[in-house]
């Protein structure tokens, strides 16, 4: 079932994994991620957005779609749309798109609970859409959500569900473990069931990785029949995630002999890239993309390394365009802004690339040196400033911190043209900023959002002069996160506090609907 076999990979970064929990890409960031994935790594296919959720999703579809259609790319850009004729066609056209990725229900228990239809209404439906979309040029692939559910459960509708689809004008059948349920026995068992019974049907396998076994399950499909398979950078996806990228294409060059087309010398920046972008750090031991997976701490294993690799195994660092380090060995040097955004494989527009090099500049005055590792904070740092509208704005402030004292700050701010001080004291002097805020908001009848999640890094390899990223998560009707970017921690989680400010001024949240605003872009839920 594996010799000589192409596989399609079809990245979801940009749908599903955008569903995980606080993650909201910008147009502009979408865009810069479907360059890497489709010019950098060579991903056969990428999903980008579900139809008819936003007007910052419509726009981050049209930026890509513009740019795909100049480059020849526009059949590998799919968005996920619904049984809905013809409201998802009519919103994948206006969005410049020409491949639906259908969401049908691959189960009895969704069928029946959630859309109150009976297979035969449901069949109908779908052919509808199938057809709509195909009058207007729209090629489809089609989803059956809650597969795996399906196949444990109400075997004989999910199979005639794919015998249906087998019938019509359709491209690809995608079967997805959508609550990450099935065990590699299970995904060897259904696809051998499936491929004897439709043996030229061309078939995806989307995985969740709630029990850790998206990859064992993946090795499973492909070894049974899949023609396709779906991931994520990073693993990024609602629960638990869905198959990470990385490991797919490790595992399925080293332990099978099928033929893909990705570059996976280019995976590691496109990693660290998105990870910036959706504010989600990689753990340092995560395979493949992690930052310690490739450090050597033991001076026995340095030593033997030196004699003659005796502990290299075949993920060579090099082959994902990394190095191996010694916990006693890390250096970095000055380069060139334009130089390494090229390294990096970033291709900025003229006004955000003048954006960051002024932000660059104005970095430099606190620190010593930029290095490439800096360079995916500081990007991250002016895309989403740039996407802000700032109606308000920290003027001034004043933090003492004295021992057996309590920090206080004195703080100015600027609200709609307005200016406001306060003083307040507090356990330390982001507390103390934070309680002088307050104090001018209760002024204004306004509350602040919860802090629910406070998180500081700064780039791999940095020093004691490093760039400080603080990631701060809130919670406001819905949940998002906002980043401060620079030289002192307390400062990073200020800027980022100010953007939050002025997020909130511009979501528009009603408890009434699923869904509240974040500066374009929408919080969803979408099956997948």
């Amino acid at each position: 079932m594996t010799a000589n076999r192409k596989i399609e990979i079809m990245d979801t970064t940009l749908r599903d994994g955008e569903q995980t929990s606080g993650v909201s890409f910008l147009p502009s960031e979408k865009l810069q991620i479907a360059k890497l994935l489709l010019d950098e790594l060579k991903i056969d296919r990428i999903e980008v957005a579900s139809a008819r959720v936003s007007d910052g999703e419509l726009e981050g579809v049209q930026k890509i779609t513009q740019w795909a259609a100049q480059k020849g790319y526009l059949d590998r850009v799919e968005v996920l749309g619904f049984v809905d004729t013809p409201a998802s066609v009519d919103w994948i056209l206006s969005a410049g798109a020409k491949v639906m990725n259908l969401l049908t229900k691959g189960s009895l228990n969704h069928l029946v609970h959630q859309l109150k239809k009976t297979p035969e209404q449901h069949f109908a439906d779908i052919e509808k859409s199938i057809n709509y979309a195909r009058e207007n040029g729209v090629a489809v692939n089609v989803y059956l959500e809650d597969w795996s559910n399906g196949m444990r459960n109400s075997k004989e509708y999910t199979m005639d569900l794919i015998e249906f689809l087998t019938k019509q004008p359709v491209v690809r059948i995608m079967l997805p473990d959508t609550l990450g349920l099935l065990s590699p026995d299970e995904v060897r068992d259904y696809f051998d069931l499936i491929r004897e019974k439709f043996p030229t049907a061309h078939f995806d396998f989307h995985a969740h990785n709630d029990y850790d076994l998206s990859v064992a399950n993946v090795m499973e499909a492909l070894l049974h029949g899949a023609s396709g398979l779906h991931t994520t950078i990073n693993g990024l996806g609602e629960r638990a995630g869905n198959a990470p990228l990385e490991s797919v294409i490790a595992v399925i060059k080293d332990f099978t002999d099928l033929e893909i087309g990705v570059q996976e010398q280019k995976i590691f920046r496109v990693s660290k890239l998105v990870e910036q972008f959706s504010g989600q750090h990689i753990p340092a031991n995560k395979p493949v993309v992690g930052e310690n997976v490739f450090t050597q701490t033991a001076g026995i294993h340095a030593d033997g390394d030196n004699k003659k690799n005796l502990y290299f195994n075949d993920l060579m660092p090099e082959r994902f365009g990394r190095q191996r380090k010694y916990a006693l060995g890390k250096t970095s040097g000055k380069a060139n802004i334009l130089k390494n955004l090229e390294e990096l494989g970033i291709s900025l527009e003229k006004d955000e690339l003048a954006r960051v090099t002024q932000r660059i500049i104005e970095l430099g005055d606190k620190k010593e040196r930029v290095t490439t590792e800096d360079l995916p904070y500081i990007i991250s740092d002016v895309l989403q400033n740039n996407s802000i509208s700032k109606h308000i704005s920290i003027e001034g402030y004043h933090m003492t911190h004295s021992k057996g004292l309590k920090p206080t700050v004195q703080l100015r701010m600027k609200i709609f043209g307005k200016f406001y001080d306060e003083i307040a004291t507090g356990d330390g002097q982001y507390d103390s900023f934070m309680k002088a805020l307050k104090k001018i908001y209760k002024t204004l009848g306004k509350e602040l959002p919860r802090l629910t999640d406070y998180h500081v890094s700064i780039p791999p390899g940095g020093k004691t002069d490093a760039f400080v990223e603080t990631v701060i998560t809130w919670e406001y009707g819905k949940i998002f996160k906002t980043k401060g970017l620079d030289a002192d921690q307390t400062v990073a989680a200020m800027m980022a506090t100010e953007k939050m400010l002025n997020i909130i001024e511009s979501i528009n949240y009603n408890p009434d609907k699923e869904e509240s605003t974040y500066y374009g872009n929408e919080y969803r839920a979408v099956a997948g």
